[in-house]
């Protein structure tokens, strides 16, 4: 899976490493599923390399969130190049998900994994609580507008120790360990002296980028077509039951569906229930036929 597969060798070759990995093409939804199946299936290694690459630039964003933990950029990317391939390796394509939604919660293990390893000189992480704190301090420090600050007043110590459930006595020790000065925003990506911008250009927003935003639209959508068609299925009264029932934020009482349709209050449950029933197995129905065409259309 790792047949050349781009490397960060350092931070002087970083620029040329971010500049190499767009020439990866983003995978189409029937592409990607087809490979999945060709690595899960048959263990292909050039269809894992092709899911792997193509998600390189998910992992360099990943990584460049947690650039403020005194670590080499890009010792964090290839760490979660390394939780990428996890990815791959455990993906399920029938499941439904894009992998790039699969992937982005192995991509972040591996980098807090190897973060917190390269901090354990100062016995961090060693609980669920203490992970919580490390990873969420600097954060609420930012909100609180302390980030630059030394110690931590006393209000703010009792504030976040109150939102992450730790003792105050953690909070101090976790802000001492983690003080200390940042690499400047404005220190160029490479050191060679060839232009190639500063770090503050490769800055990205805490939203999903252009691929996880374009997976999640195209599964909604999916979802929505697959329910609209599936409640055509339902008579009249079926379908109005659900969607007072099931569909709606504020659903309404089983007395009042009872009374607008003249029927019991145990009626209009078990309507509701057979309802349901009949609505999952036509989404399961018609969710297998759009898989087994686009297997088809891949194939063909």
């Amino acid at each position: 899976m790792t047949t050349k597969l781009p490397v960060p060798a350092g931070e002087g070759s970083l620029a040329r490493y971010l500049a190499e990995i767009r020439n990866f093409p983003m995978l189409a939804p029937d592409e990607e599923y087809v490979l999945a199946k060709a690595w899960r299936d048959r263990q292909d290694k050039e269809a894992a390399h092709k899911l792997v690459t193509s998600h390189l630039r998910l992992v360099a964003k990943i990584a460049l969130g947690y650039r403020g933990y005194g670590l080499p950029l890009a010792d964090l990317i290839s760490e979660g190049n390394v939780g990428m391939m996890q990815a791959v390796r455990k993906f399920e394509p029938e499941r439904g998900f894009r992998l790039a939604t699969y992937a982005m919660w192995w991509i972040r293990a591996a980098i807090q994994e190897y973060i917190l390893h390269s901090w354990s000189l100062v016995k961090i992480g060693t609980t669920a609580a203490q992970k919580k704190l490390f990873f969420n301090l600097r954060r609420l420090k930012g909100q609180m507008k302390e980030i630059d600050a030394g110690d931590l007043p006393p209000e703010a110590v009792r504030k976040i120790a109150t939102q992450l459930d730790v003792p105050e006595q953690d909070v101090v020790d976790m802000n001492r360990r983690l003080a200390g000065p940042d690499s400047s925003l404005n220190a160029p990506v490479r050191t060679d002296g060839e232009e190639s911008g500063e770090w503050q250009d490769w800055l990205v927003d805490d939203q999903a980028d252009q691929e996880i935003r374009l997976a999640d639209d195209e599964e909604a959508k999916r979802r929505h077509a697959l329910l609209k068609k599936a409640l055509g299925r339902l008579n009249a009264r079926e379908r109005a039951i659900l969607v007072e029932r099931r569909l709606k934020d504020d659903p309404a009482r089983l007395e009042d569906l009872a009374q607008k349709f003249g029927i019991s209050r145990e009626r209009v449950r078990q309507i509701e229930v057979r309802a349901f029933e009949k609505l999952q197995k036509a989404v399961k129905a018609d969710a297998a036929a759009q898989e087994a065409a686009a297997r088809r259309k891949a194939g063909a």
